[in-house]
């Protein structure tokens, strides 16, 4: 029985389809102005893990992951290259699939863009203007911008728990004429100078940020659907602003299970670009493989916060290192026993609200079983192992051959072939009864952090 645990509700909840056997999910997906960083890391591996398990539980799933292609930042961020927001988006949305394929994110079955969804989003807010939940604030004789009067929506705050007079004590923004509340937020803008803007009944503008995941989730699942996913950051005031434009829209519930993954935090501070101390996937990918990432990301429950560390990034390299190993040199079955007791066990950790350091102790269960019946029965061993690969299948890790993965360096930077040069090397030293160039070769290729074995009169390697 799969729980989740509820931000709506602060608890964990037997998870119950709307329809027997389907799941409808959205996330939040990347604002396109720059190149992914490990928080957006994180939210990309932690519900591409959740679908594919989803999916082996049996579910029918239909998973949406938005981009934002048009915001301020996108638009000032354009301004400051000099080009058209348009090839700047293009540009880092190529990025993001680039960096998603490296981390063995699967593509979402939907990927809507704001762009592409005006004709929603306009028709959404005027639903709002027209049932009494929005207004027009006139800026001049074309068109004014349009707000979200949170007054009016009764359910305002029961997302993140916040109380509208609590808000308003704690408001020190300046006073916005244009407003009836300072709470009101905008679903519309209107475009300034030389801005990028599309036509609308308040005139050329463009949406606010809310409005955007509201009209194409709606628009690809429906007004009411199952889990609605994102980081910790967006529970307030983005989500809670969707639950409002939505329900407000349609008189429906918007979502029935918010799930929402924690911070990423460096030296014990959240990660952020403000902080200055965040680092893109690129950047670690010049250091570790996308895999290795994965590992690392679901290492920690997903709703905890990721502390980032090259000693917990090098730990999840070994741990990789370890499991691939186990696999090496074994012709490992397609099919597994569903029957085994370690998928019994791995089911129970990824019910308990997706566990997955839970799932990844049963993996390594696995790999000692494996590894202790190399000797006594091949058969049983490779049955075991087929029960290993596909669970590991199922949060995206021991996909590649082992004999590629122990033997490729981090994101590809490092040349195997000077390591087979140095292997080769040394293999004539030793020929050669030359003890000490032998020797000080091997030491070479261990500050490598290479390990050798030799098997059946070969020298292989493996990364430690």
């Amino acid at each position: 029985m799969l729980k989740i645990h509820n931000s709506l509700t602060k608890k964990k909840e037997e998870f119950k389809p709307i329809e027997a056997g389907k799941v409808k999910m959205y996330v939040c997906g990347m604002t396109v102005y720059d190149l992914c960083h490990l928080g957006h890391a994180r939210v990309l591996v932690v519900f591409d893990t959740v679908t594919r398990y989803l999916r082996f539980s049996g579910y029918d799933v239909t998973y949406v992951r938005n981009i934002t292609d048009i915001d301020d930042k996108i638009i000032n961020r354009a301004n400051e290259n000099g080009e058209d927001f348009s090839a700047l988006t293009k540009r880092f949305i190529k990025a993001m699939h680039e960096d998603s394929d490296e981390l063995g994110v699967l593509p979402p079955d939907e990927e809507p863009c704001a762009t592409a969804s005006m004709p929603d989003i306009i028709k959404m807010i005027q639903t709002l203007i027209d049932k009494g939940h929005a207004y027009t604030s006139k800026t001049d004789e074309e068109g004014g911008d349009v707000y979200y009067d949170v007054s009016s929506f009764e359910g305002y705050g029961k997302l993140s728990g916040k109380k509208l007079e609590d808000l308003r004590a704690g408001e020190r923004v300046a006073v916005d004429e244009r407003k009836d509340d300072p709470l009101d937020f905008v679903l519309w803008k209107v475009a300034k100078p030389d801005e990028p803007f599309w036509d609308s009944p308040w005139g050329k503008g463009r949406p606010g940020w809310h409005i955007e995941c509201s009209a194409m989730s709606t628009c690809c699942l429906g007004n009411h659907f199952d889990i609605h996913g994102g980081g910790q950051d967006l529970q307030f005031p983005h989500h809670e602003n969707e639950i409002a434009q939505s329900e407000g829209a349609t008189g429906e519930k918007f979502v029935n299970l918010w799930m929402h993954n924690g911070f990423v935090r460096i030296d014990n501070e959240k990660m952020s670009k403000s902080l200055n101390n965040f680092f893109t996937v690129r950047e670690i990918l010049k250091l570790y493989k996308g895999e290795e990432i994965r590992y690392f990301v679901l290492a920690s429950q997903y709703r905890s916060p990721l502390n980032y560390s090259d000693q917990l990034l090098d730990t999840a390299r070994t741990a990789l290192s370890r499991l691939y190993s186990t696999l090496r040199d074994l012709d490992v079955p397609e099919t597994y026993d569903v029957n085994d007791p370690s998928v019994d066990a791995f089911k129970k950790a990824m019910d308990d609200d997706f566990n997955t350091p839970e799932a990844l102790a049963v993996l390594f269960d696995l790999a000692n079983q494996v590894n202790k019946l190399r000797d006594e029965d091949t058969n049983a061993a490779l049955r075991k192992a087929a029960v290993l690969k596909a669970l590991a299948n199922v949060l995206g890790l021991l996909e590649a051959a082992p004999v590629v993965f122990l033997q490729s360096g981090a994101a590809d930077n490092d040349d195997g072939a000077d390591i087979d040069a140095l292997i080769e090397a040394r293999n004539q030293a030793r020929q050669d009864k030359n003890w000490a160039e032998a020797d000080r070769i091997r030491d070479e290729i261990d500050d490598m952090g290479i390990v050798l074995e030799d098997k059946d009169g070969k020298t292989v390697w493996r990364r430690s």
